[in-house]
């Protein structure tokens, strides 16, 4: 195997780049601005300059390098393909990308993943998960991400949406319309978005109990820590988005029968008052040979992206 590889996390805003060792010893990071004027045509010109003057200015030489791996946020197809239009990247999409930055770069393998697949991918090869051969990794943030690993490869699916955890439907009696168009989706109550907007429902349906967040605007941050504090409305809520969350994952596990559930992403950050009742809530509904599969917190935070596109190039 050759020495070095290139991994890239693209983002709305910027994409993260990181020049690394084979063996996934992370040399250097750095970030650049993502540019989606014009339908976005100018980031893969963009994001092969990078590397090409990473390269000179390390005094690299391409048959040196492995590959280029890169996470996007949208669906692939065959390791290349982003068959559909990604929202927040200006209406970027529906092209090759392994192809076309390949070809930017004089011909280098580049292999693209979903950018939540890959952050798992970062975990199970250098992060908590380190060991595993198959792990589930939830990113709860704004939105609720998933990836899934299955010996030590990404499970994409037929139409690139394998671990599309967000959207599987856990309130078919919600009215409420999910971004993606349907209702009831885990991403409505588990996301940083979803905790938020139950706080206020159940804010507003008990008018008469006390509570530390009425009258105030907050985050979902704000939820937990009252809950922390004792806070019996807010502790309410995060009784209940962490039953939604756990029966999610009992679901998974039935299918997917991971060594390793991962929970990321901002609103992983509360803790103990959210992972106590996640796990208490996922053994009620696992089956009773998932029971005991282990729900632990990410490590890499915003590099998983980067470690997961190189694993893409450097497989086993």
């Amino acid at each position: 195997m050759k020495e070095y590889a290139f991994g890239i996390d693209l983002g709305g805003t910027t994409a993260k780049v990181g020049l690394f060792t084979t063996s996934g010893a992370l040399l250097e990071k750095w970030e650049v601005p993502t540019d989606t004027s014009n339908s976005g045509e100018h980031i893969l010109e963009n994001l092969a300059d990078a590397i090409r003057g990473k390269m000179d200015e390390k005094e690299i030489l391409t048959e040196q390098v492995e590959g280029v791996g890169i996470g996007v946020p949208g669906p692939v197809q065959n390791s290349s393909v982003v068959p559909i239009v990604c929202a927040n990247l200006g209406g970027w999409g529906e092209r090759n990308v392994a192809a076309q930055l390949s070809g930017l770069l004089d011909g280098l393998k580049v292999l693209v993943g979903n950018d939540a697949n890959v952050a798992a991918l970062g975990e199970i090869w250098m992060g908590t998960a380190k060991g595993c051969r198959s792990a589930v990794m939830v990113t709860l943030g704004t939105g609720v991400g998933g990836g899934v690993i299955v010996n030590g490869k990404v499970i994409d699916g037929t139409n690139g949406a394998g671990g599309e955890i967000g959207h599987i439907t856990v309130n078919p009696r919600e009215t409420a319309v999910c971004g993606c168009g349907k209702r009831g989706c885990l991403e409505q109550y588990s996301s940083a978005t979803g905790v938020v907007r139950c706080m206020k429902k159940l804010l507003d349906e008990n008018p008469d109990v006390d509570c530390v967040l009425r009258g105030k605007d907050f985050a979902a941050k704000d939820v937990f820590d009252a809950a922390r504090a004792g806070d019996a409305l807010a502790a309410r809520e995060v009784e209940e988005m962490s039953e939604t969350l756990g029966m999610a994952l009992a679901n998974i596990a039935s299918t997917t029968d991971p060594e390793m559930f991962l929970v990321g992403g901002g609103v992983a950050r509360a803790g103990d008052v959210l992972f106590d009742p996640l796990v208490k809530h996922y053994k009620e509904f696992a089956f009773r040979s998932c029971r005991e599969t282990p729900i632990k917190a990410a490590s890499l935070g915003n590099d998983a992206g980067i470690y997961g596109a190189v694993r893409l190039i450097v497989g086993e």
